[in-house]
């Protein structure tokens, strides 16, 4: 229980401080508000005292004075609300500078488990919806709501009827309000997540450019986004209609309140209760009291728009910040363990491997083998920490995974995915991984490691060229190898390669080779998926995984017979069939190996 009070203690401690300084700036706007409201009654004062004063008395001096006395409420009046404006466009800034790092880091977790980018990018979208709103006239119009007490108490001051006018205007409006805030909630939520949908159509058609034009679908994957468009669409439609209608009825209710004043004035002065002045300044007055509430409800969708975005954005700061950072551990020299790791898919939960367990010491290096939709990818991706295990431990000289911190296992782990995707920048800037203090030698060192090292020189900016989106601008074979010079940056103690060398060459396999030797020789750990034998040369340990186990492990000259030979011994093709009567040899020594 105690534990529990704790927890709830520090989320309430980080929601706090997100918002800390906010109540201050809060109560001082609010104060700039009530000067700008009791400001704001200089055009019917102005008006009071010119019909009734100054038309009365026929003096131009006491126009004059009036005139000048009014232009420079006026002018104070307009430089309260430029500062309010711009002390609530600073405060949006401060939001997204303090909230947008710890956003964006849920944005780049969330599709390991299982969101779309779509899905991410929303958390992206959020702080710009919140810095946006902030900007906008929705909350001025809440900082106005609570002065409009202000103008009720001059128009009654000014007549008793007319007061009671105006507020039954202003109880209307309010009912028009909360109406507004009820029916449009729902229709909001159930929007976004349309507009999710839609985004995540179109961020797989665009994924998929290449496969949709050159097989020719275009127009059925057009379809498609079409009705998710439509569905959007017709959501955010009702959406609209309900704050428009209800912003429209608010505008006319205003001017009919206001002709209503203006009616009810006259009579008032016909029978000479109220002056001449007076009906002016009254329905200038309840006109003003009036206001807020009709922008409130003009601007009523990004209101609860923004009220969502910040909830989800304190929840997301309260859940990364009481997120435990590790403490800094040893740089790991000594082993790999696996302990009956299970792993399931993010979202849907079905098990993808179970049950997997070994262990490799330092200059060892495992060749992972098994067919297609096996578990082979899984396994690796589990072992860099960018799946989640369900069950059991992946370990680093003892240590599980999640005991390192983040930025420590980015230097002690170098991974190449089966899909090389480069970041949009500079070759030197995609093997350093962004490194603040660039290591020119080792950058260097990785990239002749990987055999890319000429490669790059002969390009125009050399180690400066920019490799476009995804690294489009290179081939698959140079993107691949680049991909293997920056899982090779630094000397990571354990290098993780998923198909390396798919796109490869006799020489990038060689060099290939020749990279996991040098893992090996310098007491780091290799593991490689590997469909082709030649990927295996290099590797002493081999394990089969197939049907999301591992059915056999062990040494390469036991698990799968004769020695696969590097790629400039023989070609490739000559030795594709050994592979596979491994994979029945393993399957009658699967006890003994396990």
């Amino acid at each position: 229980m105690r534990a529990q009070d704790t927890l709830e203690h520090i989320k309430r401690r980080h929601a706090q401080k997100l918002t800390a300084g906010l109540k201050v700036v809060g109560l001082y706007l609010f104060g700039i508000s009530g000067i700008i409201n009791i400001l704001a009654l200089t055009g019917s004062i102005y008006m009071l005292q010119i019909y009734d004063r100054a038309l009365g008395s026929g003096s131009i001096p006491t126009l004059l004075t009036l005139s000048t006395l009014a232009i420079g409420l006026y002018f104070f009046q307009g430089l309260f609300d430029v500062l309010r404006s711009q002390i609530l466009v600073r405060v949006g800034g401060r939001l997204d500078r303090q909230i947008s790092p710890v956003a964006h880091k849920v944005v780049v977790d969330m599709p390991r488990f299982g969101y779309s980018t779509s899905e991410a990018l929303e958390r992206g979208r959020d702080v710009d919806t919140l810095r946006t709103f902030l900007g906008s006239q929705g909350p001025i119009a809440l900082f106005d709501i609570p002065w409009m007490p202000v103008f009720l108490v001059f128009v009654y001051m000014l007549h008793p009827l007319l007061g009671a006018l105006t507020l039954g205007g202003m109880v209307v409006l309010t009912l028009l309000t909360v109406a507004t805030e009820l029916l449009t909630r729902r229709l909001t939520g159930a929007t976004q997540q349309a507009a999710v949908f839609r985004n995540r159509i179109a961020d797989s058609n665009t994924r998929n450019a290449d496969v949709i034009k050159a097989m020719g679908f275009a127009d059925r994957a057009v379809e498609r986004y079409t009705e998710a468009n439509r569905d959007h669409l017709d959501l955010h439609t009702k959406s609209n209609d309900i704050s428009g209608t209800f912003g429209a009825m608010s505008r006319v209710l205003r001017m009919i309140l206001q002709s209503a004043i203006l009616g009810m004035g006259a009579f008032l002065t016909i029978k000479g209760e109220l002056s001449a002045g007076a009906i002016i300044a009254s329905s200038v007055a309840s006109s003003r009291a009036l206001a807020p509430i009709d922008m409130a409800i003009g601007n009523w969708k990004q209101v609860v728009g923004a009220r969502a975005a910040f909830a989800r954005l304190k929840e997301t700061v309260v859940a990364m910040a009481t997120t435990q950072q590790p403490l800094e551990l040893p740089k790991p020299t000594k082993s790999l363990r696996l302990d009956g790791i299970t792993v399931a898919a993010p979202g849907t939960g079905r098990v993808l491997l179970a049950d997997v367990g070994f262990e490799l010491t330092a200059g060892q290096a495992l060749g992972i083998i098994g067919p297609s939709g096996g578990g082979k990818t899984t396994l690796v991706k589990a072992l860099t920490g960018v799946l989640p295990v369900l069950r059991g431990a992946v370990r680093l000289d003892g240590a599980d995974l999640v005991q390192w911190r983040d930025e420590d296992l980015g230097r002690y782990i170098g991974y190449l995915p089966q899909d090389v995707s480069l970041m949009d920048a500079t070759i030197t800037e995609n093997i350093s991984r962004f490194a603040k203090d660039v290591d020119v030698n080792a950058i260097v060192s990785a990239a002749m490691a990987a055999g890319v090292h000429d490669m790059i020189v002969k390009m125009p900016d050399g180690y400066q060229t920019r490799v476009g989106a995804d690294g489009l601008s290179l081939s698959g074979g140079q993107r691949q190898r680049i991909g293997l010079a920056r899982a090779l940056y630094g000397n990571p103690f354990l290098v993780v390669l998923d198909e390396p060398n798919s796109n490869l060459d006799s020489e990038g396999e060689a060099a290939l080779t020749a990279a996991v030797t040098s893992v090996r020789e310098r007491g780091g750990i290799a593991v490689v998926i590997a469909h082709r034998p030649t990927a295996l040369a290099a590797v002493n340990m081999i394990a089969v995984v197939q049907g999301g186990r591992m059915t056999a492990f062990g040494p390469k000259e036991e698990v799968i017979g004769p020695k696969v030979v590097a790629p400039n011994e023989a070609r490739p093709e000559a030795h594709q069939p050994a592979a596979e009567p491994a994979l029945h040899k393993t399957q009658d020594q699967q006890g003994k190996a396990s």
